[in-house]
């Protein structure tokens, strides 16, 4: 049975978490009150089974706090979130249940566990012991101030900037450059001849990479970059002192030593990796940067070139050297096109079908319902939603996030898993339909990669459904999709006009691809600052400001930081428990990524045998064993970083 988002008010909002949360605690409290003798059955599966109902309610009332239209509800979605989010936390400071836990852990039923569910069991104890329970009353009890003082943070960064709306008022001639397709989806400004460009990607991005008047650009940017700024700059420099103290707590010398513990690298690997890259980067880029700005000198600009050029001069060299111009380009990606084509591919490749859902109570009329299922079936294995245009109080990026953990249930039965994306496409208008940069089919591509892996798993229990992995692998399989956004055999089969239907011109698909590595070293440095960036902030020894580290590290991007702006005040990644000290993830799942693609190149992009086998043993088994041992059996060997040092120019 599906949510029904449609009907919900603020009330219930709260009512939903708080009743979840009351049948979970009594699930907790007969597990700990349990005199006979301690089994898997008695002590860890109504663990499980409370885990699944809290997380199940938070799946319909926090979700609305990034994206219900309604700000009441988005408000209380925020609280209940706040609220499930500290019960989770204080799961692993409640004392009676790690004694629970650990007198079960030592006793022959438990030394006979085995798979998924001697796994869970050793995470349990980990979690216990990452909560200090090895500390004394007061420590512990320290610790979980502190955690809780987290939680708040990031509940209250990310409202901020969710909620935040900002702009500037032009005229049609400020906008020089742009196309009347985009001027004619702006917002009226206050008189009848201005319009409104706003911080929101759809408005932000064309402008920055098309707007000839480099001063709008100037502004534009600014203004971007100090989204939340007086607010949230205060709320991240709080989180990472409070991580500081967690870390001490714990006896870690640093929060990037305790974040790392659980994840497939080690601070001494992960210096390596950067090291074994960031030199040869630098290097290339100088020369990329040097192209660029002699374009920019060409076009009678003087000066270096600043954080509000480079994506304009990228676009632009493009379409000197390439002849690709991303206007024409988006005519031929219109957004439902796309979305068939995307679902046809994976159709082929993971033997999967996809249909639309007319009644889907979601939360707004724009969401789409899809139900999963297997080919040559009828009955559904899983469900996602999509959510694919900007709106007022949505969040304002693009993510995935899993409403339902597909697992075992009480009876037996399998839980369909439910899974939903929100994107911030141009929205259709009564001209036409909503066109993709192909920028912006990438991320689709991306964010699907992670639907997949949550819709697609076949795990017995709730811990390692879908991306519950290390999270250093849970990009691995939405990097992996990205590359069939490059491949001409696969974009040729939906890249069609929005009116004539006629597929994208070969020059024109061959020139797009060729462009694919222009200034490449420019963009993964941009990668690069952000992860050394994220591990400056939380790899001291004392806690780090963020504005300082901001200045201290962007230039690794070889181009000079935006005066005036407070960049860690958006950047969202670092208020998560789970990319901070840990968004070296992407370009290190980029690396996993890239080396399962290089079987696909081997052995066919559509191989549908090699398809069902990276299904069969990286989507379907979620996080069953550890990422390394994922790879193996994908692989068939040691995992590479061969694929994607290529893909930069490196050796």
């Amino acid at each position: 049975m599906l949510p029904d988002y449609s009907r919900l008010t603020p009330s219930e909002t709260i009512e939903i978490v708080n009743a979840a949360i009351a049948t979970a605690d009594h699930l907790i409290d007969r597990a700990i009150s349990e005199t006979s003798d301690r089994t898997y059955a008695n002590t860890l599966a109504p663990l499980d089974q409370a885990l699944n109902l809290v997380r199940d309610a938070d799946g319909i009332s926090g979700f609305m706090a990034r994206i219900h239209p309604d700000e009441a509800i988005r408000t209380a979605g925020s609280t209940a979130d706040e609220t499930v989010q500290k019960w989770l936390s204080d799961l692993a400071f409640n004392r009676d249940l790690y004694e629970a836990v650990r007198t079960f852990s030592l006793s022959e039923a438990a030394s006979e566990l085995e798979g998924e569910w001697s796994r869970n069991l050793d995470l349990w104890l980990r979690d216990f012991h990452r909560a200090g329970q090895e500390l004394d009353a007061d420590d512990r009890a320290k610790l979980q101030t502190l955690r809780n003082d987290l939680i708040e943070l990031h509940v209250a960064y990310e409202r901020n900037l969710d909620e935040w709306d900002d702009g500037l008022e032009v005229s049609r001639s400020d906008l020089a450059g742009m196309s009347e397709a985009y001027v004619s989806r702006l917002a009226s400004g206050s008189s009848e001849d201005t319009y409104r460009v706003t911080v929101s990607y759809p408005d932000y991005v064309p402008l920055m990479e098309q707007c000839t008047n480099r001063e709008l650009r100037q502004k534009m940017q600014f203004k971007f970059m100090n989204r939340a700024a007086d607010a949230n700059l205060p709320l991240l420099n709080q989180a990472v002192q409070v991580r500081w103290e967690i870390a001490r707590l714990l006896g870690y010398e640093t929060f990037v030593d305790f974040a790392l513990e659980p994840k497939m690298a080690d601070p001494e690997t992960l210096t390596a990796f950067y090291e074994s890259i960031t030199p040869g980067l630098l290097a290339i880029a100088q020369s990329e940067l040097k192209v660029l700005t002699d374009l920019m000198h060409s076009e009678h600009t003087n000066g270096p070139i600043m954080p509000w050029d480079w994506t304009f001069y990228d676009a632009r060299q493009a379409e000197l050297d390439f002849g690709v111009d991303n206007n024409l380009v988006s005519e031929y990606f219109p957004l439902n096109a796309t979305l068939q084509g995307m679902f046809e591919i994976c159709a082929e490749m993971f033997g999967i079908g996809f249909s639309p859902v007319e009644e889907t109570r979601a939360w707004d009329d724009d969401v789409l319902l899809y139900e999963i299922r297997n080919t040559g079936e009828s009955t559904p294995i899983a469900y996602f939603y999509a959510d694919l245009h900007p709106r007022p109080g949505k969040y304002g990026h693009a993510a995935c996030w899993r409403l339902r953990a597909g697992c075992l249930d009480t009876d037996g039965s399998y839980r369909l898993p439910i899974a939903a994306i929100a994107c911030n496409f141009t929205k259709p208008t009564a001209d036409g339909p909503s066109l993709l940069q192909h920028s912006e089919v990438e991320t689709l591509f991306h964010e699907f990669g992670h639907v997949l892996h949550n819709t697609l798993t076949e795990t017995r229990l709730p811990r390692f459904s879908g991306t519950q992995t290390e999270r250093d692998f849970v990009e691995a399989p939405s990097q992996i999709m990205e590359n069939w956004t490059w491949e001409p055999t696969v974009l040729s089969r939906f890249a069609r006009h929005y009116q004539s239907g006629e597929p994208m011109p070969e020059a024109l698909l061959e020139s797009m691809v060729a462009a694919r590595n222009q200034n490449i070293a420019l963009k993964t440095l941009r990668q690069v600052f952000y992860g050394q960036y994220d591990l400056a902030l939380h790899g001291g020894t004392e806690p780090t400001d963020a504005d300082e580290a901001y200045w201290e590290n962007i230039g690794l991007t070889v181009i000079p930081g935006h005066p005036g702006t407070r960049f860690g005040a958006s950047f969202g990644h670092m208020m998560s428990d789970g990319y901070a000290a840990g968004y070296y993830g992407y370009l290190w799942s980029k690396v996993y990524g890239d080396d399962m693609f290089s079987i696909f190149e081997d052995q066919g992009v559509l191989n549908p045998t090699v398809g069902q086998h990276y299904r069969k043993t990286i989507l379907a088994q979620g996080g069953t064993k550890d990422g390394t041992d994922l790879l193996l059996e994908f692989l068939g060997r040691a995992p590479s970083s061969q694929a994607f040092m290529r893909k930069l120019g490196l050796k």
